[in-house]
């Protein structure tokens, strides 16, 4: 075989996510398996799907669509806000998107009419991390015109921390997501079926705090296949860290000195990184 090469274990990756989903089902959260690591691996996504998640997510569509033409068989979310351009495409493919931005909405709706299908969006709150999101104080006014958008259902609503800023999720931001969900619910006499709280990074406020409010839905990629949680890359508890291994050859091995020597000029590596922020 050759090398460099990433060997992954299919069956320590369906362990993984059938852990995390019996550990979060006891807190009322499902999961939905992020496949974006695995660039549209059919196998890895049926092994997710083994271990017990609800559904995939990817935020790349051209992900979803490979996964689509390998005939896996469940429901699949962009996990991002779809680009104009992709519209038709994401409402092809994806039942489900996460927006921000009421111009993509509407190209959803249009797209979703023509095709004669309905398309669900979770409206993403921004609660810190500065990722992306809708600020909650012009959450109401989003809803308000999303339930006017024909062929668009509102599932829910969706935050996504640590990942921007270093955000850290924990009982206070999680409390204000459920508050906001009551909210809205309360505004406007509907039910969210949602509450996405965010993504691995989540696991460690999830699994310690007893109160865990509205939140009923977990993204997990990185738990799922590495066995770590992002905050602090530890070990979670039960899972395997080396469902993935990178197998190379070594081509050098020598003791040298910690520090060059020599006239110091600008190495090629230092060129790249001025040319590329």
């Amino acid at each position: 075989m050759t090398a460099p090469r990433l060997d992954v274990d299919l069956d320590r990756i369906e362990h993984n996510a059938r852990s995390l989903v019996d550990r979060l089902a006891e807190r009322g959260i499902s999961v939905t398996g992020v496949t974006k690591a695995g660039l549209g691996s059919a196998a890895i996504a049926n092994a997710m799907l083994r271990g017990g998640v609800s559904a995939l997510g990817d935020s790349r569509i051209e992900n979803i669509e490979a996964l689509r033409c390998e005939q896996v068989a469940t429901r699949m979310t962009l996990i991002r806000s779809p680009m104009l351009s992709q519209a038709e495409r994401v409402v092809r493919s994806a039942e489900t998107s996460f927006n921000t931005e009421l111009s993509v909405l509407t190209r959803l709706s249009g797209a979703a009419c023509r095709a004669g299908r309905t398309h669900e969006v979770v409206l993403m709150v921004e609660l810190g991390d500065l990722r992306e999101g809708i600020m909650p104080a012009d959450l109401e006014d989003m809803v308000r015109a999303v339930l006017c958008l024909p062929n668009i259902i509102l599932l829910g609503i969706g935050t996504n921390l640590a990942c921007q800023g270093g955000v850290a999720p924990d009982a206070d931001n999680m409390a204000e997501l459920s508050a906001l969900a009551e909210s809205i619910e309360q505004t406007f006499g509907i039910h969210l079926r949602l509450i996405s709280g965010g993504n691995s990074a989540n696991l460690d406020w999830v699994l310690s705090d007893t109160d865990t409010g509205r939140v009923n839905h977990l993204r997990l990629g990185e738990a799922i296949l590495l066995g770590c949680e992002p905050l602090a890359r530890q070990p979670i508890t039960g899972l395997y860290t080396d469902a993935i291994t990178l197998v190379a050859e070594v081509i050098e091995s020598k003791t040298k000195p910690a520090q060059p020597w020599g006239r110091i000029a600008q190495a090629p590596s230092r060129q790249c990184q001025g040319k590329h922020p």
